[in-house]
C-alpha cells in the first residue's frame, strides 16, 4: 500500500515519529507520500535526506495514496477528510493532540496499525457529511462539513434572527448567538459543548443546537437526514458568519437562504480491531464517570 501523510505542523512532536515511520515504511517495502507542508519541515530539520518519499501537491495527496495518515488531533483530522474530498480515500487519525477524540491511534501505536491494515484486519466506516449551497447557487468556501456548520453572529453586540423551515415547513425562529447543524460525527464537538445530544455515528441525523438562545424553552432537536434544512439570517444589515468545520466566511447579505443537507459523499475512517466508539465515550469524554 502507498500511505500518505499529513499532519499539524505546529506541534513540534510531529517531526521525529513522522521521519521514523517514513524510514520504518520504507525498509518494509512500503511507500509514503507527504504532504507538502510536512515535506518542507522535514527537510527544514534535516531528518530525512536519504528519504525516497515523495512530496505531493495537496490537491494530489489522497488522490495517490491507499491511506491517509493524519497526525495531530481532531482538527488535523477534518483538515484530513477535506483532503480526501469525495474520493472516499481512507483517513486514519494518529492522535498527538491533547485528546484527539477521532483520532483512534496513538503516536507509538502507528506501527502496529499498519501492519495491521496491512493484513487486511480493519474496515472503513462511512461517516455522513452535510453540504450547504446558498440561495444565488454559489456554494460557499468550503461546501461540506463532517463536523458541523454554524450560523454565528461574527462579534456583533446584539443577537441575530434565524429562521429555520424544514421541508418547506417552519420550524422555528431563534434569537441567540447562533445556530449549529451538526452531524453525528459532529455531536461531541461544538454542538455538546452548546448543550446537543451524543449521537452514535452510525446514525444519519442532523443535529440544530442553538448557541446561547435568548429563551429557556428552545432546546437542540434531531431531524432525519433526509430533508432538507433552508435558513434565512436577520443581523440589521451586518454581516455573519457562515462555518464549516471551523472554517469561516462571512456573509454579506441578510435574509438570503441558505440550504443545509445530507451530502452524496462520505468520509470514509479507518477502523481497526478492539476500538469502539462506545469505550471512545467512556475513556476520552469521561462520558459516564462517577
Amino acid at each position: 500500500m502507498i500511505y500518505g501523510i499529513t499532519g499539524n505542523t505546529q506541534k513540534e512532536q510531529l517531526w521525529e515519529p513522522v521521519a521514523s515511520l517514513v524510514r520504518w515504511l520504507e525498509a518494509q517495502g512500503l511507500e509514503a507520500r507527504l504532504h507538502p507542508a510536512v515535506a518542507r519541515g522535514l527537510v527544514a530539520r534535516k531528518l530525512l535526506s536519504d528519504s525516497k518519499a515523495a512530496a505531493l501537491t495537496a490537491h494530489d495527496l489522497a488522490a495517490e495514496v491507499d491511506v491517509l495518515l493524519s497526525f495531530g488531533g481532531d482538527g488535523t483530522l477534518l483538515q484530513s477528510a477535506h483532503l480526501a474530498g469525495r474520493r472516499g480515500t481512507p483517513v486514519l487519525g494518529v492522535n498527538i493532540g491533547r485528546m484527539g477524540f477521532l483520532a483512534d491511534v496513538e503516536v507509538e501505536q502507528v506501527r502496529e496499525a499498519i501492519r495491521t491494515i496491512e493484513a487486511g484486519d480493519f474496515h472503513l466506516e462511512a461517516r455522513m457529511v452535510l453540504e450547504a449551497e446558498l440561495e444565488d447557487g454559489s456554494t460557499p468556501a468550503l461546501p461540506w462539513a463532517l463536523n458541523e456548520f454554524v450560523i454565528d453572529r461574527s462579534g456583533l453586540a446584539g443577537l441575530i434572527t434565524i429562521e429555520v423551515t424544514v421541508d418547506g415547513v417552519p420550524l422555528n425562529r431563534y434569537w441567540a448567538d447562533g445556530l449549529i447543524f451538526a452531524t453525528p460525527t459532529g455531536s461531541t464537538a461544538y454542538s455538546l459543548s452548546a448543550g446537543g445530544p451524543i449521537v452514535s455515528p452510525n446514525c444519519e441525523v442532523v443535529i440544530l443546537t442553538p448557541i446561547a438562545p435568548h429563551t429557556l424553552t428552545l432546546r437542540p432537536i434531531v431531524l432525519p437526514a433526509s430533508v432538507e434544512i433552508d435558513v434565512r439570517v436577520y443581523t440589521g444589515g451586518q454581516p455573519y458568519v457562515l462555518a464549516a468545520d471551523g472554517h469561516s466566511q462571512l456573509i454579506h447579505r441578510e435574509g438570503q437562504r441558505i440550504t443545509i443537507r445530507k451530502a452524496q459523499h462520505t468520509v470514509n475512517l479507518v477502523k481497526l480491531p478492539g476500538r469502539h466508539y462506545f469505550q471512545t465515550l467512556r475513556t476520552k469524554l469521561m462520558w459516564g464517570a462517577r
